[in-house]
């Protein structure tokens, strides 16, 4: 059969489809960014919630972030054996396998450093960048996001004065049953005799003081008379952790400071996600073992034996680690397209997770009309700033 005549049709065909199957799959147009980012943003924003819906229900936290540790790096290998995997690759950019025995221990060693510490980063990834975001754009965005968190401030001491109210007025019109203060710190609920008959057991609606005392009996790791300025340490120093690891991605996937030899590829998006996942993983599971027998926040001791044998909640913790392997996989390949960035857009991560915790876990009902305005105000901040930095999207040369 004579095959002289597909040459030319050849010639037709768009040059990205030809070029896509003689190498890796990478995200190259700004729409295809814009679209992994929107879907990072649904699973990184759902996954917390996941967590706290196990840790509401009672499951120590330790047993949780082992199984989510799991996954999250599962589906690094997942996204590093499809993607990375696919066509025959390119001297310039090599399949995962390839990269794996090549020497670029600086750009994974940067990888394996962004894993350690997972919006200083924005600014930092703008300048790692070369400037692919506009900045005239950019950073108002990042000026939306700061607002829309210090709004999440005021929110949050607006919402938990409203909860200190509720409990101070605690009775049976505002708990929904008869019952009193000391049974319920006990957890324990009077109700009727429902197998005589003589009347039904309720639970405490969502919003009020019996509902609140009910969940703090119910959840492992209890809130009420802990320290304020225990809680922003940790957060503070999450935050600076959670600052560092986009700009050492980016340093991993691009090297801006030139740590490669000569004629050695850059690490593809795949392979530095891999490396990067296989240290969270470490770092997790280390952390974790020693918090089974060590526990802070005078959470219950537990050991690997309990861990193995409690499979309560086992499968969402799962689902989680998945969400957020797949999330983070998703911001990397939308950043590398378009700048990383434009892609710390999921940082707005807070829009979902309030989302999912005003439907599922009846948050803020009964709240005051000023923690209301502040919650409305932090919302829109967010979508303001979500839109504004996508806006920002460049195109990687």
């Amino acid at each position: 059969m004579d095959f002289s005549g597909i040459s030319p049709l050849l010639n037709l065909l768009p040059q990205r489809i030809i070029s896509w199957s003689l190498k890796m799959y990478m995200v190259e147009s700004k729409g295809g960014a814009i679209v992994c980012m929107l879907l990072a943003l649904l699973f990184l924003g759902t996954w917390p919630a996941v967590l706290t819906l196990l840790e509401r229900r009672g499951r120590l936290p330790q047993h949780t972030y082992l199984d989510y540790s799991i996954t999250n790096l599962l589906a690094a290998v997942i996204i590093a054996l499809t993607f990375g995997e696919i066509g025959k690759g390119t001297p310039s950019a090599p399949n995962f396998f390839t990269q794996l025995s090549q020497d670029n221990w600086p750009s994974v060693l940067f990888a394996m450093a962004g894993g350690m510490v997972l919006s200083i980063g924005t600014t930092m990834n703008y300048f790692l960048d070369d400037r692919i975001n506009r900045a005239d754009i950019l950073f108002p965005g990042v000026g939306c996001f700061l607002i829309a968190v210090c709004l999440g401030s005021f929110v949050h001491a607006s919402n938990a004065a409203d909860n200190k109210e509720k409990l101070k007025s605690l009775s049976t019109e505002a708990t929904g049953f008869s019952t009193d203060k000391e049974a319920l710190k006990n957890n324990v609920v009077r109700d009727s005799d429902v197998e005589n008959g003589s009347g039904s057991a309720e639970k405490a609606r969502a919003g009020t003081a019996g509902f609140l005392i009910e969940l703090e009996n119910r959840r492992s790791i209890k809130v009420f008379g802990k320290s304020t300025i225990t809680g922003l340490a940790i957060t503070f120093f999450a935050g600076i952790c959670f600052s560092l690891f986009s700009p050492a991605f980016n340093l991993a996937t691009n090297d801006q400071w030139h740590t490669l030899k000569e004629g050695v590829p850059h690490l593809s998006v795949y392979t530095a996600f891999f490396y990067f996942s296989v240290s969270c993983f470490v770092v997790g599971i280390v952390l974790n073992i020693i918090f089974l027998y060590h526990p802070i926040l005078n959470l219950p001791k537990s050991s690997l034996k309990a861990y193995l044998s409690d499979w309560n909640g086992r499968g969402w913790a799962f689902l989680a680690g998945f969400l957020c392997g797949f999330g983070n996989g998703l911001q990397f390949m939308g950043g590398e397209a378009a700048g990383y960035a434009a892609a710390d857009s999921v940082q707005a991560l807070p829009l979902v997770s309030t989302f999912w915790a005003i439907l599922i876990f009846g948050e803020y009902r009964r709240s005051s009309r000023k923690t209301y305005i502040l919650l409305v105000s932090m919302l829109f901040m967010f979508v303001v700033a979500v839109g504004v930095l996508m806006a920002s999207s460049g195109h990687r040369k």
